[in-house]
């Protein structure tokens, strides 16, 4: 077989895989020129709410339903507490006076009123009080609600103005002493507005066995409408980003969370489900590190830590997110990773990698700013990389994470994690480059004494501490794979990583596609066949790698195994090149992996997980 034409980046933005490249070479804001409208093309109609006009670029969609058009969502559950979220709009104070649309920070503050009931019908009200949503905080509201019982189905919704909200279904984490329950949740990541539409999402409202949704990273993406948009061309004029520049100060990033919040897929995911989230870099700006982005422009774009920050909190202000305690783990900044428990079953430790990591390693040739693919090769590329004084998250976080996976008391350690963990060489030759392995150096193993001292730390502690399994994000692929103690013939292995695909953003497939613009659709699959057999062939430790699929992960955990189901979307055909396109094709079930307890290998499994042994208690008083 050829090799594949030389495309961008699979890792999660346009411009990766890289070529070895001249001065000359264009950057990531050009690469894409031609593939979309240099202009920005304003948001389509749409139903407007009966008695309200809004602006619908400023308020970031196309269909507005009085004040909560935004939907409800709810998130971080323990087995005591929840997050619950929504935005409320106030009227405007004259018939004629202007909206208080995300970003715009107007607005008189409003009254909300909520409710938490152990009933869909509201006949028996568990918990109840108010908030204010104010502009300092773009009208959003976010209620923690203490002392509930866990392992319990509850209802919420929230009042205010005269209107009631849409009506969400939360539940309480399976945190139960001295009992064991089911343990079943969603991975997913990546989901670019105007990479296609989020029929995944779509998918994960309309189950009904899942303990929460896990989001690793990329819930938002920063590209433009411009010579920048990241998506497909059939998509320009019906999924646009807004606003319709790259997002840089605060009030492009409420607009662009607001946009996805106005969603009808992802605000039927959000009502139906708890999600726990983490950011990766497009929540701020592609393969960010502590002090600067690929995908920042000093000066142009102002100061770096300045947009970090109003990026920070904008997401904090649209999403159902608990900040942890500040002041109870050693870490540097502010402290987003935090840590869910799930009985004797299993513990949760969601990873945060982009607020103090180390700048990634940059080869002439290869890459510029912010990382990529770089050959590991040469002596000073190797010394670098292995440089004990980088680090990826702060070392405190690393102890952190160290100190969870050693502790007896647990079947399995789960990690929540940004970038692949797994040691991976990339062949030149599958990849377009000359020959030779390669590496990413925006994932873990830029940063290999991180990588290695935990890959280590793992190997030190048996399955009687529990099993460490990886659940992540970034690449836009599906993958199964051991986690390598020495990358070698006859390896043992540490734990396992599961990494879901994207929803939307662009993968294996779409970037040999691009790259290929006259090849047939069959041979643009096959290459892209060709390049992850390649990737594999290399990696005897990665089990599965699929390419083409988007979707997510059904995560099924008992003590015996984890099994990881995957649910992507269709190959392409010519009939359907780009099923992302196309609003009605849901991702369906593809295949499962699993990883039996005490083998801290992964395994093919018969089919998907069946029925849950146990639901979450349903209490009316």
């Amino acid at each position: 077989m050829t090799n594949p034409p030389k495309p961008a980046s699979p890792t999660n933005e346009p411009t990766g895989l890289t070529t070895p490249v001249p001065s000359t070479t264009p950057t990531r804001r050009t690469v894409l020129k031609g593939a979309a409208l240099a202009a920005a093309v304003a948001a389509g109609s749409g139903g407007l709410g009966s008695l309200r006009t809004f602006d619908l670029e400023a308020a970031a969609a196309p269909a507005h339903h009085g004040v909560f058009g935004y939907g409800v969502a709810s998130g971080d559950p323990t087995g005591d507490a929840i997050v619950l979220w929504t935005r409320a709009t106030p009227p405007p104070e004259t018939p004629d006076g202007p909206v208080a649309t995300p970003g715009s920070g107007i607005g008189k503050p409003l009254r909300v009123r909520w409710e938490l009931a152990y009933d869909k019908h509201f006949r028996h009200v568990a918990k109840r009080g108010t908030a204010s949503a104010r502009a300092e905080s773009d009208h959003t509201v976010k209620v923690d609600v203490h002392g509930l019982r866990p392992y319990t189905r509850y209802w919420y919704r929230f009042r205010a103005a005269g209107e009631w909200s849409p009506v969400g279904r939360t539940q309480t984490a399976p945190d139960e002493p001295r009992r064991e329950h089911a343990l079943r949740f969603a991975l997913v990541s990546c989901s670019n507005y105007t990479g296609g539409y989020f029929t995944a999402y779509r998918a994960l409202g309309e189950r009904d066995d899942l303990d929460f949704v896990l989001h690793v990273g990329d819930y938002v993406y920063e590209y433009g409408n411009g010579p920048d948009r990241y998506g497909p061309a059939d998509l320009v004029g019906k999924r646009d980003g807004i606003p319709a520049t790259e997002t840089v100060d605060l009030e492009g990033y409420r607009l662009r969370h607001a946009l996805h919040k106005a969603d009808p897929d992802l605000q039927l995911a959000h009502r139906r489900h708890p999600w726990i989230t983490i950011f990766d870099d497009h929540e701020v700006a592609n393969n960010a590190w502590s002090d600067g982005a690929e995908n920042h422009t000093p000066g142009a774009e102002g100061d770096f830590l300045t947009r970090r920050r109003q990026a920070y909190e904008a997401y904090l202000e649209w999403m159902p997110f608990r900040l942890p305690n500040q002041h109870t783990v050693d870490h540097q900044g502010t402290r987003f990773f935090k840590r869910f428990t799930f009985g004797k079953l299993a513990d949760l430790s969601v990873l945060e990698t982009r607020q103090n990591r180390s700048a990634q390693v940059d080869v002439a040739g290869f890459t510029k700013t912010g990382g990529g693919f770089i050959p590991s090769s040469a002596p000073a590329v190797a010394a670098e990389l292995a440089d004990a004084d980088r680090h990826l998250p702060e070392p405190e976080q690393l102890r952190w994470l160290e100190k969870a996976v050693a502790k007896k008391g647990r079947s399995w350690h789960l990690v929540g994690n940004q970038v692949i963990f797994t040691p991976i060489r990339f062949p030149g030759a599958a990849l377009g480059l000359p020959a030779g392995d390669y590496l990413n150096s925006d994932q873990w193993d830029g940063y290999q004494a991180d990588q290695t001292r935990l890959i280590d730390h793992l190997d030190e502690h048996d399955s009687r501490h529990g099993d460490a399994v990886f659940l992540t994000g970034d690449i836009h692929s599906s993958w199964a794979m051991d986690v390598p103690v020495e990358r070698k013939a006859g390896y043992r292995s540490a734990g396992v990583e599961f990494v879901c695909p994207s929803v939307t953003s662009d993968g294996f497939y779409e970037l040999v596609r691009a790259s290929a613009k006259t090849a047939p659709v069959p041979t643009a699959v096959q290459t892209t066949r060709g390049l992850t057999t390649a990737v594999a062939a290399t990696n005897p430790w990665v089990r599965y790698l699929d390419g083409i699929g988007h979707g997510f992960v059904v995560l099924d955990v008992t003590r015996k195994r984890v099994q990881a189901d995957y649910y992507l979307t269709p190959v392409p055909t010519s009939g359907l090149p780009d099923p992302r396109v196309d609003p009605d094709v849901e991702p369906a079930y593809a295949t499962s992996w699993r990883t039996p307890h005490g083998t801290r290998r992964v395994a093919p499994a018969d089919g998907p997980v069946g029925r849950r042994h146990d639901e979450p208690h349903h209490r009316k008083h």
